[in-house]
């Protein structure tokens, strides 16, 4: 709105951390997007027209979108309706299931309503790049859950996220991880679009700030990493994280450098923006997805046996303590963590001995994951503490 692969053995084990480097893993993935594909699908959101609240081409840009989920094999796809003076429209929702934090979630949205134009930069370029993180985000595992959301009625206050905020994430209490909201990032044609602006809470309530600042940084270092893109950090305003924010959400978001001076008009249309420009947002864009949600190569067969050879647990089931043995000797540190059933931590620590054994005195009777991060690799064990 706004203006390798892996060998298994324990030489191969390396400690992850929370520092952020350039992650191969991430660049093979970031490497299949196409811009030919963002070129396409610009080109079908300004051909649907003006996208306003009630109008036919609003709810067949709807019904694209939906359409592009289903394709794509998501089958979690929901329209949330909402009623106000401009009418009834709907918010999409799609979620993509996390394997080891599967009910805290890392939004991504992007409103797809417009206003005086088809709005191809304002907010085609979301709309857009939402679709094409969701395509090459199908099939990656993440530690935690994604919704990618297309809000509606951003264009007259923010109606569509407010209405999500009040009416879904309030009474059920979501837990959310991070809020990354995409708007107009499609650059001025004619100009030099070689900077993406990423955007961080600097308002009340100021307990989220830290951690939104934190998370805009780490945005802006994935945006450098994954793309062609300079970056800088700017205050975050008047687009969708907004009711997150008031709610006490962590947010970060981005928006383009070069404003556009003809959003808001019928010459917001792809001739007047920069389709290059949003392909590099677009790679930047998923790197720092990838980051925010943790996401993980899988593992073969193969591997996983080899694994369960080379790891054990015991006694299991277990109940003051239980013994972490590797076959091999520990050449690196290794970080684990147990995690519940409902995707809560309750121990962490970093394995660096060959035989190591672990306090549960003080964990509740239940069954839990055994989580051990090798590379871009997890490898998990159930235990059951008595």
């Amino acid at each position: 709105m706004k203006k390798l692969a892996l060998t298994l053995c324990l030489a191969c084990f390396v400690n992850l951390t929370n520092g952020q480097t350039f992650n191969q893993f991430y660049a093979d993935v970031v490497a299949d997007v196409s811009e030919t594909n963002i070129l396409n699908d610009l080109t079908a959101f300004e051909n649907f027209g003006i996208k306003t609240v009630g109008s036919t081409a609003l709810t067949n840009t709807q019904n694209w979108i939906t359409a592009r989920y289903q394709s794509y094999g998501y089958t979690n796809v929901e329209l949330q309706p909402f009623t106000y003076a401009a009418g009834t429209s709907n918010n999409i929702i799609v979620t993509k299931t996390g394997t080891v934090y599967p009910n805290t979630f890392l939004i991504i949205d992007a409103h797809y309503d417009t206003i005086n134009g088809p709005g191809t930069n304002d907010n085609g370029t979301g709309t857009v790049l939402l679709l094409e993180l969701a395509r090459l985000l199908k099939d990656i595992d993440t530690e935690y859950s994604i919704k990618f959301i297309h809000f509606s009625g951003e264009e007259d206050g923010l109606i569509g996220s407010n209405y999500y905020v009040n009416n879904t994430v309030i009474p059920e209490n979501l837990d959310i991880k991070l809020v990354f909201n995409i708007d107009e990032v499609g650059g001025v044609n004619g100009l030099i679009n070689d900077t993406i602006v990423c955007e961080r809470d600097e308002s009340n309530p100021t307990s989220n700030n830290a951690a939104s600042n934190a998370a805009t940084n780490s945005l802006a270092t994935c945006m450098e990493l994954y793309s062609n893109l300079e970056t800088e950090i700017s205050n975050a305003f008047a687009s969708d994280y907004i009711p997150f924010e008031n709610n006490g959400e962590i947010i970060t978001g981005i928006y383009e450098k070069n404003i556009s001076p003809v959003n808001h008009t019928a010459n917001d249309n792809l001739a007047n923006m920069d389709v290059n420009y949003a392909f590099e947002v677009t790679k930047g864009s998923l790197g720092a997805a990838m980051e925010f949600a943790l996401a993980f190569e899988s593992l073969s067969l193969e591997e996983q046996d080899n694994f369960n050879n080379q790891v054990s647990i015991s006694p299991n089931p277990s109940k003051n303590y239980f013994k972490i043995e590797f076959k091999n000797p520990v050449q690196r540190a290794i970080d684990f963590k147990l995690v519940d059933m409902l995707g809560k931590d309750v121990y962490e620590k970093r394995l660096t001995k060959q035989t190591q054994t672990i306090a549960i005195d003080s964990i509740a009777s239940a069954q839990y994951l055994a989580v051990f991060k090798i590379n871009n690799k997890r490898f998990v064990k159930t235990v059951v503490i008595e």
